[in-house]
């Protein structure tokens, strides 16, 4: 049988199957999903996002304002913007948030046709990073008062964005994935904070799964 819990975000969110498909509700998949994002520590970055006039929910008809979303649907709770795909690449745990949202059917931009329950076979196990998206959001608010320049965090989180897709999309091709790596790496070169967090959620990861 399936596991799937919603706890505090220092608990593990997650679903695990075996190798079987199973019947699924789509509201538990976004219910999952939003518990997963707050594993990952997604609001420390959205805040920064939102404070530069980045809100990737800005023009929404589903976003009330002073309110909040009103319908959450798959489509935006499977999306990342470049900051938090960034996290799941650098951690490792980008190709499985990928392949679980795979399983879903009927995204769209910003809604959904998604059935009210259909079947998934593949998990979506999530540890808690907290701690390094808040390193991240950190880095990124330096960045944005040392950097004059208008949308300076807006540019540099689509240019984390492209490069990371680039990079998932040429999984066979060593040689290019090596070449947009030390893009990537160039790119994070200012994180200073969230690599040393990085660096302590790896080492403990290391530790558990001794």
């Amino acid at each position: 049988m399936p596991r799937f819990t919603i706890d505090h975000p220092s608990r593990e969110n997650s679903l695990i199957f075996d190798e079987k498909p199973h019947e699924i509700s789509k509201q538990v998949v976004i219910d999952l999903g939003m518990a997963s994002l707050q594993s990952i520590g997604s609001e420390h970055i959205c805040k920064v996002c939102i404070s530069n006039s980045g809100s990737c929910c800005s023009g929404c008809s589903h976003l009330s304002d002073r309110v909040g979303c009103q319908r959450r649907n798959t489509s935006c709770t499977a999306w990342l913007c470049g900051f938090i795909k960034y996290v799941l690449y650098e951690t490792g745990y980008l190709q499985q948030w990928n392949d679980f949202w795979e399983q879903v059917p009927g995204q769209d931009f910003r809604v959904d046709f998604t059935p009210d329950s259909f079947f998934i076979q593949k998990s979506l196990n999530l540890p808690n990073m907290r701690s390094i998206s808040e390193a991240l959001a950190a880095d990124l608010q330096e960045l944005a008062q040392t950097h004059i320049a208008i949308g300076f965090i807006l540019t540099l989180r689509e240019k984390l964005d492209k490069n990371i897709d680039q990079f998932m999309f040429y999984h066979d091709d060593t040689g290019k994935q090596a070449r947009i790596r030390k893009r990537i790496q160039f790119l994070s070169l200012p994180f200073e904070r969230f690599h040393l967090a990085l660096d302590d959620f790896m080492k403990k990861m290391d530790h558990h799964a001794k």
